[in-house]
This record gives C-alpha cells, structure tokens and sequence, in this order.
C-alpha cells in the first residue's frame, strides 16, 4: 500500500512540469528582450577626498544593441555618448573622442554596461565572472574581473532590477571610490 503510495506520488511529481530556476541564462534572455527606451537618473559618486558624495541627475537612452547616451542635466551639463566603439564626450563647449577599440581595459569595463543591456552573457564572461542572486522580480547581478589588468581598475560591479529592466548599477573602484547610479524608467506616450 505505501509502495503503490509512493509510486503514485512520485508519478505525479514528473508528470508536473519542471519549474525553470532562475539564473543568468533566464536573465540574459529576459534582458535581450528589451530593445532600449529610456530613463531619468541620479548618480552617486563617493570619492574618498570628499566629505560629501557628488551628486549628479539627467536623462539616459538606450538603443538596442550599441548605443547609449547618458545626458547629465545637473550639477554641470555633460554628454556622454556610447556609438558601438566610439565614446564621445561633451563638456562645456569641449568634446572629446576615443576609439574604445584601441583601449581594452576602458572597452572591458564598457562591456559590463553594453553586455548587461543586451542581454550578451558571452560579452559578459569574457572579463568577469557573473554571480546571480533573488528572483525574476527583483535580482542582483554581480560582476568581478577575471583579468589582473581590469582588476587593477574595477573591483566589482553590482547591477540590479526587475524582470528585463535595469534600476542601479554600482562600481567599486580598486582606489575604493564608487558610484552608485540609479535608473528610473520613464513610460513612452
């Protein structure tokens, strides 16, 4: 009797359909999904010289797979535009152009934002090593350098969000100083 018990219980067990575990693989193919949009942010930058952190807010857009530009409104206007392998920089009348293909740490740690977009797991793993924890609804996706050369700059990198949407992403430094940058979505009419 509790052998045909067991039995029953067990064939019910597999006939139930596996519950898929979330992991970096669900969230890569979640985040790839999202084709870009854009956002409103504040970023944080704690500098050990500083008794205060930096504060900085504006606008972000993302255009699904290589292009993001971040719009800082306040404290100063500045620029920053990410056009496949080319950084530029705008600043009070100034801009600066680097070609990131010449510059592999710059172009690692550039990856860790363009890979986390994309959803681009492969980008990622190349110069980190991911560690995932929480659920589809609320994650954190940890990233420390594989490469001596990249840990010399970065000690780590935490992104963290909901479902395919990304709300911070912080960089500790290998100086100690890190920013703390926080993405509000904004909703298209």
């Amino acid at each position: 009797m509790i052998n045909r018990l067991f039995a029953g219980l067990l064939l019910a067990a597999l006939a139930l359909p596996a519950s898929a575990a979330f992991d970096v693989g669900q969230l890569m193919t979640d985040l790839a999904r999202h084709k870009g949009g854009k956002a409103k942010f504040v970023e944080k930058k704690y500098i050990s010289l500083l008794d205060k952190p930096v504060v900085s807010t504006g606008e972000m857009s993302y255009t699904a797979p290589d292009r993001l530009e971040k719009r800082t409104l306040t404290p100063k206007p500045e620029l920053l535009l990410l056009d496949k392998e080319l950084l530029s920089i705008e600043r009070e009348k100034q801009k600066l152009t680097i070609n990131l293909s010449n510059q592999p740490e710059a172009l690692a740690f550039i990856d860790s934002i363009r890979g986390t977009l994309t959803g681009n797991r492969a980008a990622l793993e190349k110069n980190y090593l991911l560690h995932l924890a929480g659920t589809s609804d609320k994650w954190v996706l940890t990233m420390l350098p594989s490469e001596q050369k990249i840990a010399a700059l970065v000690l780590r990198i935490v992104v963290s969000g909901s479902k395919n949407q990304i709300r911070s992403i912080e960089y500790l430094q290998a100086d100690g100083d890190r920013s703390v940058l926080s993405i509000e979505p904004l909703e298209v009419k």
